[in-house]
C-alpha cells in the first residue's frame, strides 16, 4: 500500500517533471536563502519576486521567452540595489523599498499596453504541473552554476557574511562578494517562478533556511539542514496536491512554513526547560 502510494504519481509524465523540478528549485534556492537569511537580506529576496512584473511583461511584448524577461529584471533589479546600497548615504532596506516600487510600478504600466492579466498567472502563481523539460534544463543550468559558485567562494563568502569589516581588512573584496550574492539570488528566485510563481517563491528562499538558522550550529549544517526542509517540503507538497486536487505551490510553502513554526516551538520550550535546569 505504501509502496503505490510513493509510486503512482510517477506513471504520469508531468508529476516526473514537477518532481525534478521542484528537488532542482529546492537546492539552489535553499542554498543562497542560507546567505540570505544570514546577511539579514530576506527583503531583499521578496523584492526580487515582485520586481520580476516589468521583464516579464516587455518579453512577451518582444515574443521572447518569459523567462528571460525575469531573469533580466531580476538581474537589473539586484545590481540597482547593490549600487544604490555600496555608500553609505542609504539603507539597503530604503534602496530595495524604492526599487522594488519604481520595478512594479513599471510592469503595471506596461501591463496596460497589454491589457491581459491572464497571459502572465503562471508566472505570478506559478504552474508546477505545467513544467517542461525545457524548464528543467533551464533550472538545473542555474543550480550547477549557483552550488558551484557557492562551492568555489565558500570560505570567503562565508566570512563577509559574519565578519564584513575582517573580510575587507584582509582584502577579500566583500563588496564584490556581495553583488555575487545578490546575483545568485536573482538566478534561484527566477529558477523557482516558473514552479511556484513569483508570490510564493520567497518562501522557499527563505523559510527553509530560517527554520535551519534555529537549529545549526555551523554555517555549512545550516546550509544542509535548509536544502532538506526544502526538498522535504516540494517532494511532500506535490503528494498532497496530487492526492487532495489541491495547489501546489500554496502547499509547499505551507509546508516550508510549518516546518519552521515546529521548530521555533520546539526550540521555545527547549530553552525553557534549559533555564529550568540551572
Amino acid at each position: 500500500m505504501i509502496f503505490q502510494f510513493i509510486q503512482e504519481p510517477f506513471q504520469y509524465a508531468f508529476m516526473q517533471k514537477a518532481f525534478i523540478g521542484i528537488i532542482l528549485a529546492s537546492i539552489n534556492c535553499a542554498a543562497i536563502g542560507s546567505y540570505v537569511v544570514i546577511r539579514r537580506m530576506a527583503f531583499f529576496g521578496e523584492a526580487l519576486t515582485h520586481t520580476l512584473l516589468p521583464g516579464i511583461v516587455f518579453a512577451y511584448l518582444r515574443g521572447i521567452h518569459l523567462f528571460w524577461g525575469a531573469l533580466s529584471a531580476s538581474i537589473l533589479t539586484a545590481l540597482g540595489i547593490g549600487l544604490l546600497t555600496s555608500h553609505k548615504e542609504l539603507r539597503q532596506d530604503t534602496a530595495i523599498g524604492v526599487v522594488l516600487s519604481l520595478m512594479f510600478a513599471i510592469g503595471i504600466m506596461m501591463m496596460g499596453i497589454v491589457r491581459s492579466f491572464r497571459d502572465f498567472s503562471s508566472i505570478l502563481f506559478g504552474s508546477i504541473l505545467g513544467v517542461t523539460s525545457g524548464d528543467i534544463l533551464l533550472t538545473g543550468s542555474i543550480t550547477l552554476i549557483v552550488i558551484f559558485s557557492l562551492f568555489l567562494l565558500y570560505k570567503e563568502l562565508e566570512l563577509s557574511s559574519f565578519d564584513y569589516n575582517y573580510a575587507k581588512l584582509i582584502r577579500i573584496k566583500p563588496t564584490l562578494l556581495r553583488y555575487i550574492i545578490l546575483l545568485l539570488t536573482a538566478l534561484s528566485v527566477v529558477s523557482a517562478v516558473q514552479m511556484l510563481g513569483a508570490l510564493l517563491t520567497t518562501a522557499l528562499l527563505i523559510t527553509p533556511a530560517a527554520a535551519a538558522a534555529l537549529i545549526a550550529r555551523t554555517f555549512f549544517s545550516l546550509m544542509l539542514f535548509s536544502i532538506i526542509f526544502a526538498i522535504f517540503a516540494g517532494v511532500l507538497g506535490l503528494y498532497l496536491s496530487f492526492y487532495f486536487q489541491i495547489s501546489s505551490g500554496a502547499t509547499i510553502v505551507v509546508i516550508c512554513s510549518t516546518i519552521f513554526i515546529t521548530i521555533w516551538i520546539f526550540k521555545v520550550f527547549y530553552n525553557r526547560w534549559q533555564s529550568s535546569q540551572k
